[in-house]
């Protein structure tokens, strides 16, 4: 039986969601990285606030927008396994502000209505029209605003260890995940469209300038994946990728060089690789003061003490698995393997197999950057993103088609 039912065979005559609505969704959800850097450096608090205040904006007019909306696929998200996992994760993480350790329990609970409010416009935007149609148009939004990312890393000045942007307010990390995520949603759109392949390309240099350690390598190896177990892919196909990869690669070795360099001799303690062995210590061993439901939502920013000389202040743990085990204990883990493990089951059942093989390199790639980095509220799989991926790989219209 498919996740979402259908109640009617023929469209009404309610209005469907505008496509513009969905790919400025889809584009917010990338581009709202940068408002802070470009507009608020001297004032990053109210740089929060706009972000937050559009947030809400957005969610006001995709609630407006499923007024009424009533077409021929009526949804059911409960019924598919990934959301009810994602709504798990939301609500416990919302019980947690009962007892967590945050800096602010008034701040934290505005950074989780922002999570929680991305969900909801997803849901909502989808509401209003055809799953496929709405999704890929969020879809192309994000990879139009993601771009526009990489426009402005492009554009941005050079901290002193060669990297892109600003720690505080663009951080080359946050970057190089927003690049390689719209790559992976790119090479969605070109098994059904044309010319998505150029912002593919131009996302992955993009990547490799943001000099992001962890979201490189792993992009790396899940593309890896990609190539060696795709079937779609012909050999000349993927003979020419790793070519021009090994090109792109040599253009910037001297960057790369340069980069390890500073990285090895001069970069900030914390940051390297003996640093992190220290932060994952020091907070596997808080965790273990609280193991069960942990210290709760946004517990490690400014309540963990600064490490090393330089003072350096982790937002997170720098591990998705000890992120969720500092923040909800032994809960946080079952939810972690649940949002991941029902995304993995129902990327397996997928009848395409390009779309089986890309969804599966991309839970690769997920997996891998989570060992040296994660995000401060949400999960590395963004929860939004979950939500439109799982419920459109469910839809039973259109191109994502699952096995009953």
């Amino acid at each position: 039986m498919n996740a979402i039912s259908t109640t009617a065979t023929t469209r009404t005559a309610a209005p469907a969601v505008l496509p513009t609505l969905a790919a400025t969704t889809g584009a917010y959800f990338a581009a709202r990285l940068s408002i802070t850097f470009l507009f608020f450096q001297s004032n990053p608090q109210l740089g929060t606030m706009v972000s937050s205040a559009l947030n809400m904006f957005l969610l006001l007019i995709a609630a407006f927008n499923s007024l009424g909306a009533s077409n021929a696929a009526r949804t059911s998200p409960w019924r598919v396994p990934c959301f009810r996992w994602v709504a798990a994760f939301l609500g416990f993480s919302l019980c947690s502000l009962l007892w967590t350790e945050a800096a602010s329990v008034p701040i934290a609970f505005a950074y989780w209505c922002g999570m929680a409010a991305d969900v909801a416009i997803v849901l909502l935007v989808l509401k209003a029209g055809s799953f496929v149609e709405a999704a890929s148009s969020m879809i192309q939004g994000y990879v139009v605003g993601a771009c526009f990312i990489a426009c402005v890393m492009w554009l941005s000045p050079t901290m002193r260890d060669l990297r892109p942007g600003s720690d505080d307010f663009f951080s080359p990390n946050a970057i190089g995940f927003t690049c390689a995520f719209g790559i992976f949603l790119a090479q969605y759109l070109m098994v059904g469209s044309r010319g998505w392949h150029y912002p593919a390309i131009f996302l992955s240099i993009s990547l490799l300038r943001s000099l992001s350690k962890t979201t490189i390598i792993a992009f790396l190896l899940s593309q890896a994946f990609l190539l060696i177990f795709s079937t779609t892919i012909r050999r000349s196909s993927k003979v020419l990728i790793v070519t021009v990869a090994g090109l792109v690669l040599t253009a910037f070795s001297g960057l790369i060089a340069a980069y390890y360099e500073i990285y090895t001799v001069s970069s900030n303690q914390a940051e390297t690789l003996t640093g992190r062995l220290g932060i994952w210590a020091f907070i596997l061993d808080r965790a273990l003061e609280r193991p069960w439901f942990g210290h709760g939502f946004d517990s490690v920013w400014k309540v963990i003490p600064p490490f090393g000389i330089d003072q350096f202040e982790a937002w997170h743990a720098h591990n998705e698995l000890l992120q969720q085990f500092y923040a909800y204990g032994v809960a946080g883990i079952v939810l972690l393997i649940g949002l991941y493990g029902s995304f993995y089951a129902q990327a397996r059942r997928l009848l395409r197999p390009e779309h089986k093989t890309l969804f599966l390199a991309l839970i690769v790639f997920i997996v891998i950057r989570g060992l040296g980095d994660t995000e401060r509220f949400d999960v590395s799989f963004p929860l939004w993103s979950i939500a439109l991926l799982s419920l459109t790989l469910a839809a039973p219209q259109g191109q994502l088609q699952v096995k009953p």
